[in-house]
């Protein structure tokens, strides 16, 4: 049995976009659950592209992501180089094997030359291709192009009047004609290969037996197999990803604001990694059940390419927002206190090193926090109530606060928390009780008036926790504040 070998191969260009990340999951699903090998390779051919520290980008997503290589680039392995730049001698040995067999040739045309055959086309009603002018070049032309000093570059010869065909394992069946092809370049005149050639090496000498990639890829895949044909590789198995796409249905730009694109911003606003390995392994894979939560484990044994929808896949901002809220509420609170106290930190309400007192007071303002959270970040304007001296009331509420016993509860209240020595969410219930009985006020006429008082807010977590970590002197000073100002409410 053939062992099943499959890549991530992403180009440098940027960071690690949902897309990318989503692909780079699948093959890592698959890889596992056929106990097969998942390659990183980076595909740097693109020198214009490429970006500073993208390489670092990805590894650094992918990891925190959950999605670890067992060969490729950094970890190494059996066919290296993983990095297309390191490889370039290898390409330049299979594309003189090409020249030499004649399936590819130098092509000497200059920009303006091939602008000039695409517009004559467009005028013809044909689809612009490379019209083969340099195919049949003799010695002597080639050697007054090079006395000229035109550069050439390599082309592929493409055969005519055949089909490609291909079975995709989500497509099914597809067709393409090479004469609508043209003549493709398969090595640019620094010595760089193109994409479309250097892929095919490496997936031919890395053993690739699977390539599961974007939709977006399926018009290269003629010109790959034409090459694998050319060679004589063996020629893998294919499986093309529906797009992604936003919320209106249509394809998803790297644009669109309106969606959180990039793995890393991700990550900086606080999703744990878990969810968004989980959100992004259902979109576009069903397992068959409504099971929406699964584990790593889970995944894993689930995941198939049979499974995998061919329509696009909708990225729902708010399903992964619901979904990652699931997973906090699920995590132990101090990795959420870690993951809080920077947040906090750099909206200056925490210093840079936390006394005792203070951590045990960010840890209870997670716990009170933590099932509102939809990720991390919101820790900062969910707690904005315990960072500021001024409480608003909010315009629906000033009904119920110019009721006539609201200025009793408020004076009782201030009164019995000023004499209270257990500062506690348990002594803060037994004052209440207290301020009950002294008022004979109950239920939402005692409750309701203190929470908007003290909070700004109708609704909200525990009010006894609540009150603890505003702390006494502040929940005082806005009864009293209430109080004095009362007549004008």
């Amino acid at each position: 049995m053939v062992s099943v070998r499959v890549r991530f191969a992403p180009s440098p260009t940027g960071h690690l976009h949902i897309g990318g990340a989503r692909s780079a999951l699948f093959n890592y699903l698959y890889a596992k659950k056929q106990n097969g090998t998942f390659i990183l390779r980076i595909e740097d051919t693109d020198q214009a592209r490429n970006k500073e520290h993208a390489e670092e980008g990805f590894i650094k997503s992918l990891r925190w992501l959950g999605i670890p290589w067992d060969e490729g680039f950094e970890t190494g392995g059996p066919y290296g180089p993983y990095r297309c730049m390191d490889r370039l001698p290898i390409y330049q040995e299979y594309a003189d094997r090409l020249l030499a067999e004649g399936k590819a040739y130098r092509c000497y045309c200059t920009e303006e030359e091939i602008e000039a055959d695409r517009q004559r086309m467009l005028e013809q009603g044909l689809t612009p291709k490379y019209s083969g002018r340099c195919r049949h070049l003799a010695k002597e032309q080639e050697d007054r192009f090079r006395a000229e000093g035109r550069k050439s570059v390599v082309r592929f010869l493409v055969p005519e009047e055949k089909i490609v065909r291909i079975h995709d394992k989500i497509r099914g069946d597809v067709e393409f004609e090479t004469n609508g092809i043209g003549d493709f370049v398969i090595v640019k005149s620094d010595g760089i290969p193109t994409y479309n050639f250097a892929v095919v090496v490496d997936d031919a000498l890395m053993k690739i037996t699977l390539v599961i990639r974007g939709e977006e890829h399926l018009t290269n895949t003629p010109r790959q197999i034409l090459v694998f044909q050319a060679f004589g590789f063996e020629i893998p198995e294919f499986a093309h990803c529906s797009l992604i796409l936003n919320e209106q249905g249509k394809k998803l730009s790297k644009r669109d604001e309106s969606i959180v694109q990039f793995i890393e911003q991700y990550k900086d606003l606080g999703y744990l990694p878990e969810a968004l390995f989980n959100y992004l392994a259902l979109l576009g894979w069903s397992p068959g059940t409504e099971q929406e939560i699964f584990s790593h484990d889970e995944l894993v044994q689930a995941f198939s390419i049979e499974r995998i929808s061919k329509s696009g896949s909708i990225f729902d901002q708010q399903k992964l927002a619901w979904m990652n809220s699931h997973y906090i509420k699920q995590a132990d609170v101090q990795r959420i206190v870690d993951m809080a106290i920077p947040f906090l930190q750099q909206a200056k309400r925490l210093p840079t090193v936390l006394s005792p007192e203070q951590a045990r007071w960010v840890t209870a303002l997670v716990q009170l926090l933590q099932e509102k959270l939809e990720y991390v970040a919101q820790i900062v304007p969910l707690s904005d109530l315990f960072f500021t001296d001024q409480v608003s009331y909010p315009e629906e509420s000033m009904t119920l606060l110019k009721e006539a016993h609201v200025p009793v509860v408020a004076h009782a209240c201030a009164e019995v928390f000023d004499r209270i020595e257990d500062w506690s969410a348990d002594g803060i219930k037994q004052a209440i009780k207290e301020v009950q009985k002294e008022t004979g006020y109950k239920g939402k006429q005692l409750f309701m008036p203190i929470r908007i008082i003290v909070t700004g807010q109708e609704h909200g977590p525990d009010l006894n926790q609540t009150l603890y970590l505003l702390g006494k002197q502040a929940v005082v000073q806005r009864l009293r504040n209430f109080e004095t100002h009362a007549a004008h409410v």
